[in-house]
């Protein structure tokens, strides 16, 4: 791990043993709640329909004395090493969306535009999701809080403790993405192409531990 980076994790609060899985379902899912400063990540691993196992989930955090765009490559050096080492089959992360502040929607878009790079260069499918979505995926509600939105990240994964808001969102995207798996594996052919489209999937190439 690149020393300027920190990586804080969370590992799983589940007792050891083997997670029963479906081999042709199992789907193991990278979230990411872009940042220039700190990049919220969580893994979770799709084993079945309908069945989602905790993985793992942190925070990247990048010095504050550095520049922005040296910070960015600083945290996508250490995603590449996250990716490398997880190696997740997917990646979902938020989408773009336009604030009244100009200079921070800049520097989100800075963020994610490295995640994506960074997961195409490793042969990896990315989906974007709109925060509405996310909330009301793991809600029920759009205007869903980030309490809320941590709260049921932790009761649907079985966590002891809460995870830190910006890898408790990036779980919930992680989350949301598996929920659109479910949905699309059900629905038949242009429908699903119809949904697919709808759940702002972006074209790329197709390629446990809570630690303290």
């Amino acid at each position: 791990m690149t020393a300027s980076v920190a990586r804080k994790t969370m590992a799983s609060s589940r007792a050891p043993g083997r997670v029963a899985r479906e081999p042709e379902a199992s789907l193991r899912i990278l979230g990411i709640d872009p940042g220039t400063l700190r990049m919220g990540y969580g893994v979770v691993e799709r084993v079945g329909p309908g069945r989602v196992a905790y993985v793992e989930c942190g925070v990247i955090a990048a010095p504050a004395s550095r520049d922005r765009l040296e910070r960015l490559g600083l945290i996508g050096q250490s995603l590449r090493e996250l990716i490398d080492e997880l190696r997740p089959h997917a990646v979902a992360l938020e989408e773009a969306f336009y604030g009244k502040n100009v200079q921070s929607t800049l520097a989100l878009g800075e963020a994610r535009g490295v995640s994506i790079f960074v997961a195409a260069q490793a042969g990896l499918s990315v989906t974007g999701y709109a925060p509405a979505k996310v909330k009301n995926t793991i809600v029920g509600s759009g205007r869903a809080t980030k309490t809320q939105v941590s709260y049921l990240v932790r009761a649907l994964l079985g966590l002891r403790r809460d995870p830190e808001p910006d890898a408790a969102d990036a779980l919930a995207i992680a989350l949301c993405h598996a929920r659109s798996v479910d949905f699309a594996t059900k629905v038949p052919g242009p429908a699903r192409t119809r949904a697919a489209s709808r759940s702002g999937a972006m074209k790329g190439t197709t390629g446990k531990r809570e630690r303290s």
